[in-house]
């Protein structure tokens, strides 16, 4: 799918955490320790991408261009704190440049495949509200592929990010905020603010 990386080797790695692979591939340069690295977060990271870019092609560019990053950066990793979260900081800071370069001056799409059919946007109320009723609860039970789409679509790109880090990766929203380097009231904010912002696209007179 993505990244050429040679079978795993020997334990020697297999046992450590990824902070601790960090640490030792910037250590002794061992590559098999890196690769393991890219085969533990291989296809995680690149479904996040596809779905935060909207596009196979590009997730694949900046999920290699993110592990170069880790490879020339890993020397300003702090073995304190916890590999993941840095990781997502770059990959996002990646897409965001890819973006850029392409002159996009909105996220696209999550990707049209079946993946995107089962978007539950009533799930992200309940992330949201807890067991308090909502008017968006019912949407989850209609069609709704292209309208979710489309409404993700008019959401701000820093609404987008703590959508798709939050909800459609699963994270805390103390991971969303350290990924993100913001408060985590201010991750509790954005996702209020797009549910209004979904609330509203839904009850357009376009509907």
């Amino acid at each position: 799918m993505m990244s050429k990386v040679p079978a795993q080797g020997p334990e020697s790695g297999a046992q450590l955490t990824d902070e601790q692979l960090v640490v030792e591939y910037r250590t002794n340069g061992d590559r098999d320790l890196f690769a393991l690295l890219v085969r533990r977060y291989e296809r995680e990271l690149y479904s996040y991408l596809r779905r935060y870019l909207g596009n196979a092609e590009m997730a694949e560019d900046v999920f290699q261009a993110t592990f170069l990053q880790v490879h020339l950066k890993c020397d300003r990793f702090d073995a304190n704190r916890r590999f993941r979260p840095w990781l997502y900081t770059v990959a996002t800071n990646q897409a965001i440049d890819a973006q850029r370069r392409n002159k996009r001056h909105r996220m696209m799409s999550l990707d049209r495949s079946a993946s995107s059919d089962n978007v539950d946007i009533g799930a992200l109320v309940d992330l949201l509200e807890g067991d308090e009723r909502d008017p968006l609860e019912n949407i989850s039970q209609l069609e709704r592929g292209q309208w979710v789409q489309d409404a993700l679509d008019g959401l701000t790109e820093s609404m987008r990010s703590v959508v798709h880090l939050v909800y459609y990766q699963g994270m805390k929203y103390r991971e969303a905020a350290e990924i993100l380097d913001i408060p985590v009231g201010t991750v509790k904010s954005r996702l209020h603010a797009a549910i209004i912002k979904l609330y509203e696209s839904w009850n357009s007179p376009e509907i």
